[in-house]
């Protein structure tokens, strides 16, 4: 119809249509707006201000040059992965290639594997305002007077972000070179230092050396040793440093060593360590008082934090600004007495909350939280046992209107099939979840009609008027008046929502889109042990939206028998008819990466049995985490394996977690629209030069000339 009266799209002014195309974030919808005409293509390259490179460092003559507005620029990505830039021929050249290329960059991601790359790059680019170090390789032995941190804070004067979460270094490398640096500490606003790798976490005193030299930051996150059974742990002084030090956090993120790992708990876990945190209750509040402006804090200790509750009430008062709070190994953070909330649940403004290993958590002090935290968005749950479904179930009642992502994971009485049930009030609107597989069908879901100690969802409770004259847009109201009642039945033998609102005789029962649809759902993960199957996935059969699926796949094989059944399940997922892009992480299945042992199965056939049935998924994009053998620290794609991410024909692109043989990855030479590989170890710590199986250079370059040489129609 345009084209009727003569009008199109480029017949708006330059700046205007400049602007459109600059709103554009999706990748692969700018490259498509570029090959509309030369003046689009003009018009989106000089816009684009974000850009990753992956390309081979041999090919200098690829290096592109028409970015003129490139600001933040990625280079911990260029093949062959985890190789220091140092190790070409030319490093000098390169180096120099890219400042001539990307002259206004401000913010840079640099694998930086040994002290050369930093040099190299830092001095290319000094008015650099954010640095992201990563390295999943073992840090290198300095010589005499070599530090790499300090050669990046010497020659980026105008630093104001440093983020060293993925960066293999030690917690001692941290403080010294922020005190040889004041200047540049000072004007930090925000530094990251959470970091898996590290054995055991910074130190108390090393926390105040920090927060001390950086007293201008505004997100701080860190790992701590909270472990009182070590020398120096994190306790009271320090948390108390962290307020009086840097006052103007918006960002607080403290967490234990052990709560980084990716393992899961265990269910039967009571939640109360042996030991307790150095972290008592008037600390909490002198701490809080002092950060008046977060809006985000996590503290996962790992050790008791006892009679939590009182320190959390305070939070609502001093912390004004708070919608993002996770917490690990706190108790008392809700005991409600009768109908009055206390805790947590007064933390009114809150819209993400986290918590795990909660020991004395019920469903009435969970029923509370729904009661009072009634902005939620975001809900998680981890390692709780006393929570069952009745208690679930309420909460997603309580925040039927605003809960769109739910995690429930290690705990006891919430499995695949209760957690669902829980979840009912809210299936049509969850658009992000994760469950644990654990599919226990032999026990009987208790009856949920009532609630025990006498709550009644429709009655109007003082937190609820409280939260009301606090000034929040309470979205949410149970019962305003009498023309509107919200009445709730917990029948879990019905197959659809049970609620019934009476709005001026109107009434409404089900989600309105079928029996059991998740209707909202973008983004399903699922944790399954080691041996079980995929199906059924009884409850989640009908989700037309799902678009992205991750499965994490848990255990030691080694102590399995050869399973029954031939394969894993994936071809069931053929049912998701928008599913386009997978997480499959095998990464913590342990086995025999050689010969297995008689009515064993080496781990070359476990790959194979997750992998059957792949093919028939209409997948464009898959990260996969092939399982591992830790006594020879080998992780790497078998010949099944290969064989079968070969019958995948409509991937594009391809990210294996691991290491491969060169001929098996000519094996992915056969997918007829791939354009995207990479093996990337990025697991602490990745190979050192693994002979039999990392791919050397030549061999990464070999095989990546072979994929680039191939004709893809788009």
């Amino acid at each position: 119809m345009a084209a009727a009266y003569g009008t199109t799209l480029n017949d708006l002014p330059d700046v205007l249509l400049s602007n459109i195309i600059a709103a554009v974030l999706d990748v692969r919808s700018r490259n498509s707006a570029a090959l509309v005409c030369c003046k689009w293509y003009r018009l989106e390259r000089a816009t684009r201000s974000s850009l990753t490179l992956r390309g081979n460092l041999r090919d200098l003559f690829m290096v592109p040059t028409c970015f003129p507005s490139i600001s933040h620029l990625d280079l911990s990505l260029l093949s062959p992965w985890g190789h220091p830039l140092s190790s070409a021929s030319d490093p000098a050249l390169i180096a120099h290639l890219l400042r001539r290329a990307f002259h206004s960059i401000t913010s840079l991601i640099l694998y930086a594997r040994n002290p050369c790359t930093i040099q190299l790059i830092a001095s290319q680019w000094p008015n650099l305002e954010h640095i992201k170090l990563v390295r999943w390789h073992q840090r290198p032995q300095m010589v005499a007077g070599e530090d790499e941190l300090k050669t990046v804070l010497s020659g980026c004067g105008e630093l104001k972000s440093l983020d060293l979460s993925t960066f293999y270094c030690w917690t001692d490398d941290v403080p010294p070179a922020l005190e040889s640096y004041p200047s540049v500490a000072s004007n930090l606003t925000r530094l990251d230092i959470l970091n898996p790798s590290f054995s055991e976490g910074f130190k108390s005193d090393e926390i105040k050396v920090i927060t001390k030299a950086c007293p201008n930051l505004t997100e701080f996150r860190a790992t701590c040793m909270f472990d009182p059974r070590y020398m120096g742990c994190v306790g009271d002084e320090a948390l108390v440093s962290v307020s009086v030090n840097c006052p103007k956090l918006t960002i607080l993120h403290l967490a234990d060593t052990s709560a980084l790992l990716s393992t899961r708990g265990d269910p039967e876990y009571e939640g109360f360590t042996q030991e307790d945190a150095k972290i008592n209750v008037a600390t909490l509040i002198e701490v809080f008082s002092g950060l008046p402006l977060l809006e985000e804090l996590t503290l996962d200790v790992c050790n008791n934090v006892r009679d939590s509750g009182p320190a959390l009430e305070v939070l609502n008062s001093k912390c004004p600004k708070l919608r993002s709070l996770k917490l690990g190994q706190f108790h008392g953070i809700s005991l409600p007495v009768e109908s009055k909330l206390e805790g947590i649940a007064l933390c009114q403004g809150l819209k993400s909350l986290s918590f795990r290993n909660v020991g004395d958590l019920t469903d009435m002090g969970l029923i509370a939280i729904g009661r009072g935290c009634c902005r939620l968005a975001k809900f998680e749950i981890h390692g709780c046992k006393k929570i069952t479904v009745k208690g679930m179930r309420t909460l997603a009642s309580l925040l039927r209107r605003t809960l769109v992502d739910v995690r429930i994971s290690c705990c006891k009485n919430l499995g695949a099939i209760q957690s669902m049930k829980a979840l009912e009030p809210v299936q049509d609107r969850i658009e992000r979840l994760h469950i644990d597989c654990i599919w226990d069908l032999t026990d009987d879901l208790e009856d949920l009609d009532g609630i025990e100690g006498g709550f009644d969802l429709n009655s109007l409770d003082q937190g609820e008027a409280q939260f009301r004259r606090s000034g929040y847009d309470h979205d949410y109201d149970v019962t305003s008046n009498a023309s509107k009642k919200c009445k709730y039945s917990y029948d879990l033998n019905a197959s659809y929502v049970g609620y019934d609102v009476n709005i001026n005789g109107s009434s409404e029962m089900g989600n309105g889109h079928g029996e059991n649809t998740w209707v909202s759902l973008r983004c399903l993960s699922l944790w399954i042990p080691v041996g079980q199957l995929l199906t059924p996935l009884a409850g989640l059969e009908n989700c037309p939206n799902l678009e992205e699926i991750q499965i994490k796949v848990e255990g030691d094989c080694r102590e399995l028998s050869k399973p029954r059944e031939r394969e894993f399940g994936l071809s069931s997922l053929v049912s998701y008819p928008k599913l386009w892009k997978m997480h499959l992480d095998c990464g913590d299945t342990i086995g025999y990466a050689h010969t297995a042992p008689s009515g064993q199965m080496d781990l070359s056939l476990w790959e194979r049995f997750y992998l059957i049935g792949i093919r028939h998924l209409s997948l464009r994009e898959l990260d996969y985490w092939p399982p591992q053998d830790r006594d020879v620290n080998q992780r790497s794609l078998s010949l099944p394996a290969a064989g079968l991410l070969q019958e995948c024909v409509g991937l594009r692109k391809l990210f294996i977690h691991g290491t491969a043989h060169e001929h098996f990855m000519m094996f992915l030479l056969r997918i007829p629209d791939l354009r995207d590989v990479q093996l990337r170890e990025d697991y602490y710590p990745a190979p050192e030069n693994d002979m039999s199986t990392e791919m050397r250079a030549d061999s990464c370059s070999r095989f990546e000339a072979a994929l680039n040489r191939r004709h893809i129609p788009d």
